[in-house]
């Protein structure tokens, strides 16, 4: 019987034991949720580099456990917070999870949380005094979930997390997930650099003889100037940025798949990427041995490959590249790029602790001074700084809720066109809203109720900050909170230093002058960040006298002055200009310069003699930014990514500024009137009194008054209609000074004909000052005419000059032929006038004014001369009375 009873004794044991494991199960398990062991769910990173995944406690007790735990430090006053939903209001209602403090760093921790109510349905890492959402997760309502099966539903990964970490460099890290089934890796590219920076990651050639850079399988990630994610599979064909095969050579460099003869593909797909505390992430999915065999590298799941990395400056697109564009990394091996062995399938975690970027703002900034206003207005958000936040925010300038930057002592101007339910204030609340709502108490610097517009009858708010207003304060609304964001108040800057400035087009870049009695002071002021920023002074980039600051690799910011003749590097022309008082430098990648130069260069005989800045007439300002620039040889690699869309009129004595318009629709006007002012009416007149005389009656006086004054009056008006369209009157360019002097020419015959002396009765002699009168009447209408066809053809190099119109130089040609038409037409007539002169033997003398058949324009500049004239008279019948010419 004992061995038949053993095996039912062993079996009835085991029943117990399992029976007494499941009865201690259930007494363990906590009461307070039906989650089980299975369950699991990632934190969403919104700040401070949070991480970790959310489990119950594997001991049945009711206390959530925290691990692979990872987030920046906090302030004192974040806590884990409980809540029942994501949004502000909710955040605002809820209350603290554990009174552990956030306000240090942890670097893969393990944390338990214990509770002893049921579990909200969101536990966040929430800052109450900013409201200030860091991350959080959604837990399952105690009495939704039945069964292991729903408990664990909500157990997905945040596309922060991954399976293995490999640190590549103390700022960059290798995140990936392999899923060998689908035939697919995901990967997550993290790096501590700034957002004009590209982060590579890819397969080295497997059949090469060792590992290199050439004929690697890469992706480049990072983030357009819009602040978009990407992920682009690139093949590295040469040691070189790039070419985008120019010229009919072909495609090189590395460059993205799509660009090689067209066969290649992207077949790399972004899933996730953002920016956040001066960390770029970016998680993109793609093939372990895709369909591209001839660009894309083959990936074994288990098998150790050579792998190949790098980070540095992107280039954005630009007329030629259309792509975002990776620069030559530069820098050490295993600083800036390197080359490593990885097998995806084996797990790596060397990442300890969250990335801490030296600069963690990423917001666009600002920096106002006292002349510009600052264009307010309401927008969709984006990329709001600090969640949570409302649907709609405060856009300045159109940029996403900015950090404004002002100076003490400079008002800051601001039009309010974010509609009338948002009512701007500059407070000491961080928050806004109204904190008398909320129980809090705030200091209002600006602003206030009434500070709303819209843009059609926007509301301007000025802001004087002082030597009592705080280093940081917000600018919000007063109607809802979290519009705004923060505002830097610092002492002095370059509205200080100089007396005046404008935004220059796009509102990208501010222009800082101060004039003196022979140079002018010039401060340029990037709005954006880049790797250089050119000023230059014309119409557009060609043909214009630049000025570009940079900071170079060794630190050192530079200025230098270049005149462009066209759009190529080779077109680029470095100009030794006398520049004084230069200075350069980047902050946050912000690139500010200054330069002092004379207002007119001394020199002669080159390009830049001719950079001449005359005060009084408007300066046109166009500007560009890049990623890079070289002080030796230029190539296309430095070309502009980004530049003004128009030049802007600056106008230095006022102290303001205007869009360039086109104006040849009205130079074209005002040049047809002046046309046919000076080219048809008053030659015509002039010809009239010459040649007509010969008709009965005063028929040629009257035709002589009527064009004169019609030229006269035409003339007048084209004068009018262009200073009226130009907003001013300014003496300076060689067309106005004949223009005037033509002008004033014009304008003193009717004075000088008011004031003309008597005719002398027949047979006497004209007196001096008839003689003298015949004399300046004739001479000045003469000038005049000569002085007005200059004006024209100094027009029509102005046009040309000012916009370099192909026309002008065709209606310049046609002028000129015009004026040799007249002139042969008045040689002509000359020439019948003499015949018939000569024809009549009843008069002698020399003709000056006309001849001796009119009424009150007798010869009389030859005293000599006896032959007159009767009076005209009005019923056409004419005496003549002739005399001898000599007595």
């Amino acid at each position: 019987m004992a061995p038949a009873a053993a095996p039912l004794l062993a079996r009835l044991a085991v029943a117990v034991a399992v029976l007494a494991l499941a009865v201690a199960a259930s007494a363990a398990k906590c009461r307070h949720t039906n989650l089980t062991a299975g369950f699991s769910a990632d934190l969403t990173m919104l700040q401070h580099q949070l991480r970790g995944t959310v489990r119950l406690d594997p001991s049945g007790a009711c206390a959530l456990q925290l691990t692979r735990f990872d987030l920046l430090a906090a302030s004192p006053s974040a806590r884990f917070w409980a809540a029942d939903g994501a949004s502000l209001d909710d955040l605002a209602a809820g209350r603290p999870f554990s009174p552990l403090p956030l306000n240090s760093t942890f670097r893969n921790a393990t944390l338990s949380l214990p509770f002893s109510a049921p579990l909200p349905p969101l536990l966040a890492l929430f800052d109450p005094d900013a409201s200030s959402d860091l991350g959080h997760v959604f837990l399952p309502a105690s009495n939704s979930f039945n069964s292991t099966t729903n408990s664990t539903a909500l157990a997905f990964p945040a596309p922060t997390m991954f399976d293995n970490c490999l640190q590549l460099t103390d700022a960059y890290r290798l995140r990936w997930t392999l899923n060998a089934t689908a035939n697919e890796v995901e990967i997550g590219l993290e790096a501590a650099v700034g957002s004009e920076y590209y982060m590579a990651f890819g397969w080295a050639d497997p059949k090469a003889n060792s590992p290199a850079m050439v004929r690697s399988d890469v992706v480049v990630a990072g983030f357009t100037e819009e602040g978009m994610p990407f992920a682009e599979d690139y093949y590295i064909s040469d040691y070189s940025e790039c070419s985008m095969g120019k010229d009919d050579s072909p495609v090189s460099g590395v460059c993205p798949d799509s660009a090689y003869d067209g066969s290649g593909n992207n077949d790399s797909r972004l899933v996730y990427g953002h920016r956040r505390d001066g960390v770029s992430f970016v998680r993109y999915q793609r093939k372990l041995d895709s369909e591209d065999a001839k660009y894309d590298v083959a990936v074994g799941a288990a098998e150790e490959m050579a792998v190949v990395w790098a980070i540095g400056k992107l280039r954005p697109p630009d007329t030629l590249r259309p792509h975002y564009l990776p620069q030559n990394h530069g820098g050490p091996r295993d600083g800036t790029f390197g080359l490593m062995r990885v097998n995806l399938s084996e797990a790596v975690d060397s990442c300890l602790g969250p990335l801490d970027a030296d600069n963690k703002q990423d917001q666009d900034r600002i920096i106002a001074d006292g002349k510009t206003p600052l264009v307010v207005i309401s927008a969709p958000a984006l990329r709001y700084p600090n969640p949570p936040n409302p649907d709609k925010v405060i856009y300045i300038n159109k940029k996403e809720a900015p950090l404004l930057k002002v100076e003490r002592g400079v008002p800051v101007h601001f039009s309010v066109q974010a509609g009338h339910d948002v009512a701007l204030y500059i407070t000491s609340d961080p928050i806004g809203g109204n904190a008398t709502l909320r129980n809090k108490t705030e200091v209002i610097y600006a602003g206030g109720p009434g500070s709303h517009g819209v843009p059609a009858t926007p509301m301007d708010l000025v802001w004087l900050p002082d030597r009592n207003t705080p280093d940081l304060v917000y600018y919000q609304s007063l109607y809802e909170a979290k519009m705004g964001w923060k505002v830097q108040v610092v002492d002095g800057g370059l509205s200080d230093m100089y007396n005046s400035s404008v935004l220059l087009d796009d509102q990208q870049v501010t222009l800082f002058w101060t004039l003196s009695a022979d140079s002018i002071s010039i401060a340029a002021r990037g709005e954006k960040k880049s790797g250089y920023l050119a000023v230059g002074f014309g119409s557009g980039m060609v043909n214009t006298y630049a000025y570009v600051g940079w900071v170079g690799n060794d630190g050192v910011g530079r200025v230098k002055t270049y005149w462009i003749d066209g759009k190529s590097a080779t077109a680029i022309h470095e100009t030794p200009e006398n520049l004084t008082y230069v200075r350069c430098k980047s902050e946050d990648g912000i690139i500010t310069f200054e330069f002092t130069r004379p207002l007119k260069p001394l020199c002669t005989g080159r390009v830049e003699c001719k950079n001449i800045i005359d005060p009084t007439t408007p300066l046109k300002v166009v500007w560009a930014m890049g990623a890079s620039w070289s002080g030796d040889d230029l190539t296309d690699s430095n070309m502009h990514s980004v530049t003004s869309s128009r030049p802007i009129r600056v106008l230095l004595l006022r102290g303001s500024a205007e869009a360039e318009q086109d104006l040849r629709p009205v130079l074209a006007v005002h040049g047809f009137m002046m046309f046919v002012a000076w080219g048809i009416l008053l030659p015509g007149g002039i010809l009239s009194a010459r040649y007509l005389k010969s008709l009965k009656g005063d028929g040629w006086y009257q035709i002589h008054v009527y064009l004169q004054y019609s030229g006269i009056a035409i003339m007048f008006l084209g004068v009018l209609f262009a200073a009226a369209e130009l907003r001013g009157f300014y003496v300076s360019s060689v067309h106005v000074k004949f223009g005037v002097a033509a002008l004033l020419l014009a304008g003193f015959q009717p004075l000088n004909a008011y004031f003309r002396p008597k005719r002398p009765a027949n047979g006497e002699v004209p007196p001096r000052n008839r003689v003298l009168w015949e004399y300046l009447h004739v001479i000045t209408g003469r000038s005049a005419i000569i002085v007005g066809v200059v004006a024209l053809f100094t027009g029509m190099k102005h046009l040309g000059h000012r916009y370099d119109s192909e026309n002008a130089e065709g209606l310049t040609w046609a002028l000129m032929l015009w004026v040799l038409s007249v002139i042969v037409v008045a040689l002509s007539l000359e020439y019948k006038e003499v015949k018939r002169r000569s024809s009549d033997r009843s008069i002698k003398g020399h003709w000056v004014l006309g001849n001796t058949e009119e009424d009150d324009t007798v010869d009389l500049l030859h005293p000599d001369s006896s032959a007159r004239s009767s009076e005209s008279r009005p019923s056409g019948v004419m005496e003549v009375q002739l005399e001898p010419l000599t007595r």
